[in-house]
């Protein structure tokens, strides 16, 4: 969970890393490390970066933490935030558990807290948004929406005289755990 606040006379915006929940354990402990890096993008090239403190041997962190960004308000449509949380290990690389996206490009949520960030300037707004495991979410949930179509079209459609694959119109349920947020 984040808020987003922007004030447009300073050309400043607060970006609160408030606590995380159900984080994919990463460590042969059951736990993670986790800390959050954000990133500032523009054209696809990362202007600034900020992290967090790192909360040891937790899958549920509070942060309650501030990082501020300094972007001026004729700029404010051609940036983006990239919100990886990480975990770190002490030998060896750091290793991502999630990544979501906010700004004028990103989609879903990410877009929807962006505009309603703009729209009520000077005030905190904030929500929960789901991790993806790739480093381009958007790309990852167009990728799932693309897989899914492709099998519930090949089960309604391939089907054997005996109907050995599938039942026409059959769809696929996602039975996995409770996704990662922040």
């Amino acid at each position: 969970m984040y808020s987003l606040c922007y004030l447009p006379t300073a050309g400043r915006m607060t970006l609160t890393v408030i606590k995380c929940r159900n984080l994919k354990a990463m460590d042969i402990t059951g736990y993670s490390d986790p800390y959050v890096k954000v990133s500032l993008i523009c054209d696809g090239r990362r202007l600034k970066k900020r992290k967090t403190t790192t909360k040891k041997n937790t899958l549920n962190p509070v942060y309650n933490e501030a990082i501020i960004f300094d972007i001026p308000p004729e700029n404010v449509e051609q940036v983006s935030l990239s919100i990886t949380v990480m975990d770190y290990d002490r030998v060896g690389h750091n290793e991502v558990i999630g990544v979501c996206r906010a700004g004028p490009d990103a989609e879903g949520l990410g877009r929807d807290h962006w505009n309603e960030m703009l729209a009520y300037p000077r005030k905190p707004i904030t929500h929960w948004h789901a991790l993806c495991e790739h480093c381009c979410a958007v790309d990852m949930r167009e990728g799932l929406l693309a897989l899914r179509l492709a099998l519930t079209l090949f089960l309604a459609t391939e089907l054997d005289a005996n109907g050995s694959i599938g039942s026409a119109g059959e769809t696929l349920t996602d039975t996995s755990a409770p996704r990662s947020q922040i």
